[in-house]
């Protein structure tokens, strides 16, 4: 199952009963920027979704493709 950064973020700050600006807060991130994270905006910060991301053990990453 292929799942969002998007969903991933949601899901972990809810099963840990956080709310949005808690969140940030702890990331050291913008409300903003959670708030776009969370609703799947394309275009945003791989560094701040890091800080968000670290929280829950997690990073974003290059993963190679397999050579055709």
């Amino acid at each position: 199952m292929n799942t969002s950064i998007a969903h991933f973020v949601q899901e972990k700050r809810k099963l840990l009963k956080l709310t949005q600006p808690e969140l940030a807060e702890k990331a050291g991130v913008g409300l903003r920027f959670l708030r776009e994270l969370e609703n799947g905006k394309e275009s945003v910060r791989l560094d701040k979704v890091n800080q968000v991301l670290a929280l829950f053990g997690a990073s974003v990453g290059v993963i190679k493709n397999r050579e055709v």
